[in-house]
Parts: structure tokens; C-alpha cells; sequence
């Protein structure tokens, strides 16, 4: 499958905003938004980041970015809109909690990868268990009482260990249950829309993909 190989920075200062895509990198001065605020190109520079973009403009912006936060493609993204639009409730409420419950999601919210992209890398690699089973499909949806485990190996890898380290500090989202120690977890209710603390105008999508 094809995957986005530029340079995520750039996709950070192009939406003016952290999307946390480099991991612990994003919480220091290295950051690109920290060093060059306004967005890439010949003419960024001189163009106004957060331009009065109005209707089209801003339904757009708004879904590139929730897409990228993600790190996911136009089509995985679209499907999944399609698949909440298609349950009965909130779709863009419907359409969070299925991004949020996506496997690859849970493992970098519970601290084993350090970014979207490495938590993806460990999925795929077979390196996460769902309720002891080998789970290695990032977009698979965790459900309320799956017991989340790391294959051995996994479990004595520096970058894993550092990563878990780091979220200690940051926490982990309220609907899981993480051991630190044991480096396990437990999913304990859906997601809900308030514990999705990102700035996301998800009725904007809704609107764009409403068209």
C-alpha cells in the first residue's frame, strides 16, 4: 500500500499547527513549528498561515489535517466516514470514535510507539496482541474489554520502553487502562467525544463529505 514517505514537518507547518507526527521531537524546541512558523514552499514565508479561508477552503483544511493527525490516506479515510455515516448516531461524533479506536491509534495513545507512524510499524510488524491473538491491521477496531499486549520481543525494545516512559508524564486517554510495568492494557469503554482533545471541527467534514 502506498504511504505518505515526505517530510511529516512539513505537513505540521502546512496545517500551522503540532500533529504531533515526530514523536517526542514535538514536545521540544526542535520542532519545525517552533522554528519556522508559517507554512513550506518557495513563498510560505510571506503568505499568512491562517488565511480567511471560508466554506470549501476550511471543510478541506479541516479533514487534510484529522487525516494526517491520524496518519491515514484519502481512501482509508473516506471509507471510514462512509462506514460511520452509515451507524445510527452523531456521524462526525461516530466518525472519531472509529478513528480513535483504531488499533494503530490505541498503541501510540497508550505510549508503545511514539508517533502514528511507529505505532503503525509495530502493528504491522506482529508485534501487538489483541486478547493473545496476533493482530497486524492497523485500521482493526479495538471493543470494550480487549486485553492489549506486546509480543515478547517487543516488550524489551529500547524505543518501546523509552516511548512508555515519556507517556507516564502525558497520561493516557480515560477509556484505557494501562500497566506500565507489565506493559500491557485493557480497553474500558468507547471513546467519547470529549475524550478526543484535539482541537477538531469534525462537522466541517461531515459538511464535505455531505457535498
Amino acid at each position: 500500500m502506498a504511504r505518505y514517505i515526505g517530510s511529516v514537518c512539513r505537513l505540521c507547518r502546512r496545517e500551522g499547527m503540532k500533529l504531533f507526527l515526530k514523536g517526542d521531537r514535538c514536545f521540544t524546541e526542535k520542532c519545525a513549528i517552533e522554528k519556522r512558523n508559517y507554512a513550506p514552499g518557495q513563498h510560505g514565508k510571506g503568505a499568512r498561515i491562517k488565511s480567511k479561508l471560508q466554506g470549501y477552503g476550511l471543510q478541506l483544511r479541516e479533514k487534510q489535517k484529522v487525516k494526517r493527525l491520524y496518519g491515514m490516506l484519502e481512501g482509508q479515510f473516506a471509507l471510514t466516514f462512509e462506514r460511520a455515516s452509515q451507524e445510527k448516531g452523531v456521524s462526525g461524533e461516530l466518525l472519531l470514535q472509529k478513528l480513535e479506536r483504531r488499533l494503530s491509534n490505541v498503541v501510540y495513545r497508550l505510549g508503545f510507539g511514539s508517533s502514528q507512524a511507529q505505532a503503525r510499524q509495530l502493528v504491522r510488524h506482529g508485534h501487538v496482541r489483541i486478547n493473545e491473538r496476533k493482530i497486524d491491521i492497523p485500521s482493526y477496531q479495538v471493543k470494550v474489554g480487549d486485553l492489549i499486549t506486546l509480543a515478547p520481543r517487543a516488550t524489551k525494545n529500547a524505543f518501546v520502553q523509552a516511548s512508555v516512559e515519556a507517556v507516564k508524564g502525558r497520561g493516557v486517554p480515560r477509556w484505557l487502562e494501562l500497566d506500565s510495568t507489565n506493559l500491557t492494557a485493557k480497553v474500558l469503554a468507547l471513546p467519547a467525544r470529549d475524550d478526543v482533545s484535539f482541537p477538531i471541527q469534525e462537522q466541517l467534514i461531515v459538511e464535505l463529505y455531505s457535498k
